[in-house]
């Protein structure tokens, strides 16, 4: 038993529970963040200022959104299912933050004599791990609307979860013609290959743009926010939530926007690839480290354009209505999936003759 606590790389355990650590604040601080960034890109839209009272240029109106979240007072309703009632937003954020477990965030860093790889988990099932991960988002969604006991509730949730269902169709069958092309789950192989080649946007295109229209409706963004039409369904599925039992519903939503962000930068835009420059030339000249810390805000770049899109086709796109959003989805993306996935097995399969 000793030897085997020896034989342990406590070093190893360490590093990843300081990775997980600085992650998750990342993402909470963007997801705060983001709720002030989208307001400022309506207002610029509509010509207006926005959110300038709080701070210099209301720099702290996310935080006095997350006090006022905090200090309201916290309603169950009588005839809601208690336990469910309180699981549903847990169950929301947890799912919303696993998905960054798989996510390479830049290149490694070598501190004290150790190689430092800025992933938590490198499993061979990366993209499978993260499409199981968010098909698992939409219990938060059902839960939620289910145990408040409230019909207006339930109606989103049943849109919510066919929405989820409609959508997670045709984006599989694009991930399915990605990894035709890649040969490969690991997140970070995909990487790989993209630093030594072509972004995966020009070897597929349709697949990109089918997998970004998807990531707004399992988003629940504009104009796939069926689950939260408020002029049909008043607030939606989280109508009888308050206090930071809202807030964590709403941080899910603008983590989840955060998330796909950065996937879809990582599967079609070439991760923490710096573009135009040799990485391995640029890591010879100025050192590993400050490559590895250049290729994660070169991530950070391609997944706040990511965001600014999410923002701007929000105030920008009205909602679609019930029937064309399901009509788009089973008689628009899954045939157009269909066949991509087909000519791309067809042209993968000739280029290997």
């Amino acid at each position: 038993m000793y030897s085997t606590l020896l034989a342990f790389d406590w070093f190893l355990l360490i590093e990843k529970l300081v990775l997980i650590v600085g992650i998750v604040s990342v993402s909470l601080i963007i997801a705060m963040y983001e709720t002030y960034a989208e307001r400022k890109v309506a207002a610029y839209i509509q010509d207006r200022r926005g959110p300038n009272r709080a701070g210099p240029f209301g720099l702290l109106q996310p935080l006095a959104d997350g006090l006022k979240l905090f200090m309201k007072e916290e309603i169950i309703p009588n005839t809601s299912n208690r336990l469910l009632f309180i699981l549903g937003p847990c169950l929301a954020m947890l799912t919303a933050m696993m998905t960054s477990a798989v996510i390479p965030w830049g290149g490694n860093l070598e501190i004290a004599g150790r190689t430092v790889n800025l992933q938590i988990a490198d499993i061979n099932i990366g993209i499978l791990f993260v499409f199981g991960v968010v098909s698992m988002g939409v219990y938060g969604v059902m839960i939620g609307g289910w145990a408040s006991n409230n019909k207006f509730s339930l109606l989103a949730a049943l849109r919510g979860a066919s929405q989820v269902i409609s959508y997670e169709l045709p984006m599989g069958m694009s991930l399915i013609a990605l990894l035709l092309v890649t040969g490969s789950l690991k997140m970070s192989v995909i990487v790989g290959q993209q630093l030594d080649s072509w972004y995966n946007v020009l070897y597929q295109p349709l697949g990109f743009l089918i997998f970004l229209i998807c990531a707004f409706a399992e988003c629940n963004r504009t104009p796939f926010d069926l689950s939260e039409a408020e002029n049909e369904l008043n607030f939606g599925y989280h109508q009888e939530y308050s206090s930071m039992k809202l807030g964590f519903y709403l941080f899910a939503e603008y983590i989840n926007m955060f998330i796909s962000s950065v996937i879809m930068a990582t599967l079609f835009f070439g991760g923490y690839d710096i573009p135009f420059i040799n990485d391995a030339n640029l890591a010879h000249s100025i050192g590993g480290n400050l490559t590895a810390l250049l290729e994660g805000l070169s991530l950070f770049i391609k997944t706040g354009m990511f965001i600014f899109l999410f923002m701007w086709v929000r105030w920008t796109i009205p909602r679609f209505r019930y029937d064309q959003l399901m009509n788009l989805g089973w008689k628009g993306l899954i045939p157009l999936s269909l066949v991509n996935m087909v000519v791309t097995a067809a042209v993968v399969l000739w280029l290997k003759k």
